[in-house]
């Protein structure tokens, strides 16, 4: 039996590119399914790709997260591959991500614009300088064996292991770094191609706010590291609270064995309150970590009930 495929397309006023999207993922994937998920577009866009030959559904919640958790939850294949409508992600690689995740070699192939044409092709220099920060704050608190080459990215491939586990919280467009996030923190097989990229056509215009978006990802990589690494996050808290501590009492410490005295009882006040910040801290860390290693154990015996739950279908 031919393994089925999925390819899925998020679209927001995109009746500029649709049609050319849906034709050249057909021609590199004539045997799969395209759904285009029309996220309240104003311009047609549901409408050329349904001409195009795609099969054309709703998501009435605004954002990408939205549309994504949809997808996830009602299409079910044995390899989903996800894109933009904004025809930046040539074809070309589609079949090689696909088998990589039909071959069982990965859960996740992330296809890779930044080691190829990305920063040359991109005419936003704040997206080029963006991309790169998420990249280095991720490999730096996940520490993978792998290092992580691109999380912005919309061109990704999943197995449906990780496309039926996976819990989106997010509405927009910090869905693929809380993918990749998640990806990392559940220990699934990562991947990454080097894909080529190439701006959007003259007219077509992006959806992401440099700023706004921007700092939604930041403050989305900050909360999962507090939510999947608690001890880490809340340790490094306790640290600087005790250092910041440690330095109002010393002098204070240091003047009381010279003279017996204590001139500046509200620095030794504050610097007590600061130590105790820091013990407290410190122990919600601990009862955080334990409570996230019961839930990455219950994740795991999900896993498993899910694996044998698709190896009887």
């Amino acid at each position: 039996m031919m393994p089925k495929i999925a390819v899925l397309i998020p679209c927001y006023n995109e009746s500029q590119t649709i049609a050319k999207v849906v034709r050249d993922y057909r021609q590199a994937l004539p045997d799969a399914t395209i759904y285009v998920y029309d996220n309240n577009s104003v311009d047609g866009t549901d409408e050329i790709a349904r001409a195009a030959g795609a099969i054309v559904r709703y998501e009435y919640r605004q954002g990408k997260g939205n549309v994504i958790r949809t997808m996830f939850r009602d299409i079910d294949a044995d390899c989903y591959l996800m894109i933009d409508g904004d025809d930046t992600y040539p074809a070309e690689n589609a079949r090689e991500m696909c088998d990589l995740i039909l071959s069982g070699a990965a859960d996740m192939v992330i296809g890779d614009r930044l080691s190829s044409t990305y920063f040359t092709e991109n005419k936003r220099p704040f997206h080029n300088v963006g991309n790169v920060m998420v990249r280095k704050f991720i490999n730096m608190f996940w520490r993978p064996k792998n290092p992580i080459l691109d999380v912005m990215t919309g061109y990704r491939a999943f197995s449906p292991l990780f496309v039926k586990s996976f819990p989106v919280l997010s509405k927009g467009f910090e869905i693929e770094t809380e993918m990749t996030i998640h990806a990392l923190d559940k220990n699934f097989l990562l991947k990454s191609v080097p894909v080529n990229y190439r701006d959007r056509p003259a007219g077509s215009e992006s959806k992401l706010n440099t700023y706004v978006d921007g700092a939604k990802v930041i403050m989305t990589i900050f909360n999962l590291y507090r939510d999947y690494k608690p001890l880490q996050f809340f340790g490094a808290i306790a640290l600087i609270l005790s250092l910041v501590a440690l330095i109002l009492f010393l002098p204070v410490f240091f003047q009381y064995l010279e003279t017996s005295l204590v001139p500046r009882f509200p620095t030794l006040i504050v610097s007590g309150f600061l130590m105790l910040a820091s013990l407290l801290s410190f122990a919600c860390g601990l009862i955080l970590d334990t409570i996230a290693k019961n839930n990455r154990k219950t994740f795991e015996l999900h896993m498993n009930l899910l694996k044998k739950f698709e190896e009887r279908i």
